[in-house]
């Protein structure tokens, strides 16, 4: 991409290290938060993600027992976290219904949806619904590092109960940091923006952006509409990055 980028973490780890859950809980309306043990040893950059194997589970479907996930844990945190949206599949039965202790196997970390090491160039997130794990993740990790870079994320949800880490984001402590939440529910109880992402609501918050860098991040129907969106208003496809979240 003609991108100075961190050193994206490809180390080799052994083929499905193991772990175990932690706890979980509900941190917006259908979607939990699940905490594991981090391996020792265990490196990745704000905003990558693992495979999670269960082990032995009491059923399983035709995708198999392993899933991907994105982080939503900081690589500054002792464990691993992951943040999803609760569905009924038996990978998902399985995860609901198991007590902390229980054994998993994770392996990764991947992809390359991560901070740039330089700051040059303002950075706009796209984020709907459980697309936000990512950049909950790269945004914490900036503010904790005080990184000088300038990020302003832009979060779509149907509703303010169904938005996780609304709050947190709301109150993250990073001057270089703009949050503009917007929900699409007519009959929402929400004073903020209403509507989807589009030309209009990234005009009224992005003033005068120095090249910005596009991250975007929700369902693969979202991610489409924004990469229009964008080329519309003249963003190259090399200024986009993407990941879509399908729900498996």
């Amino acid at each position: 991409r003609g991108l100075s980028t961190w050193p994206i973490i490809l180390a080799c780890y052994p083929a499905g290290m193991d772990t175990k859950l932690i706890a979980s809980e509900t941190v917006a309306e259908g979607t939990v938060r699940f905490v594991f043990e981090r391996p020792e040893g265990f490196t990745y950059a704000a905003g990558q993600s693992v495979d999670l194997t269960l082990v032995k589970p009491p059923e399983t479907d035709d995708l198999g027992n392993m899933r991907p996930f994105t982080l939503s844990s900081s690589p500054d945190d002792d464990h691993l976290a992951i943040t999803t949206r609760m569905r009924d599949t038996a990978f998902k039965r399985t995860l609901a219904a198991m007590a902390p202790g229980t054994a998993m196997k994770v392996d990764g970390p991947f992809g390359e949806l991560v901070l740039p090491e330089s700051a040059d160039r303002d950075i706009v997130f796209l984020a709907g619904g459980i697309g936000i794990t990512p950049f909950y993740a790269m945004s914490r990790y900036a503010a904790a590092h005080a990184l000088p870079h300038r990020i302003a994320l832009f979060y779509a949800n149907r509703t303010p109960e169904g938005a996780a880490f609304l709050s947190e984001l709301a109150e993250l402590p990073n001057p270089n940091f703009t949050f503009v939440p917007t929900m699409t529910a007519v009959d929402a109880v929400w004073s903020g923006e209403r509507g989807r992402i589009d030309a209009a609501l990234l005009a009224r918050h992005l003033h005068e952006p120095v090249h910005p860098l596009y991250y975007l991040a929700g369902p693969m129907n979202m991610v489409s509409a924004l990469r229009r969106v964008l080329n519309g208003n003249g963003v190259k496809d090399a200024d986009i990055r993407t990941e879509e979240f399908t729900g498996y």
